[in-house]
């Protein structure tokens, strides 16, 4: 059964960083697409950064030129660095994984930005 686990959320200043990683364990076969969405209290869940298999990326306007998605394939982990934080990018975060065994989530990981 495959698995998505976050972690690296947590509480951080504006200005500051913080680097999400998402594992995957379980056997996952033909991925195409991996991603990070939030979702705000109050707010629909919002795609922010996104790789495809042939390391196409894809950023929320809100989010470009701070914040970065990466994938390491041995360690079937993808990353997504997070500089320049603002209040504005308090919210849950969510990995996506698609492949064509089928579309996976994680639990998500609170990150919380105070001014």
């Amino acid at each position: 059964q495959v698995q998505l686990v976050e972690s690296g959320g947590g509480l951080v200043q504006a200005g500051g960083s913080l680097r999400l990683s998402c594992a995957a364990s379980g056997s996952i076969f033909s991925i195409y697409f991996m991603g990070w969405y939030r979702q705000a209290p109050g707010k629909q869940r919002e795609l922010v950064a996104a790789i495809t298999a042939g390391d196409n990326t894809n950023y929320a306007d809100s989010v470009k030129g701070r914040f970065t998605i990466s994938r390491d394939n041995a360690k079937n982990t993808w990353y997504l660095q997070m500089n320049s934080l603002k209040p504005e990018d308090t919210a849950v975060y969510y990995c996506n994984v698609r492949a064509f065994g089928g579309n996976y989530w994680g639990q998500g990981t609170q990150v919380t930005v105070s001014s």
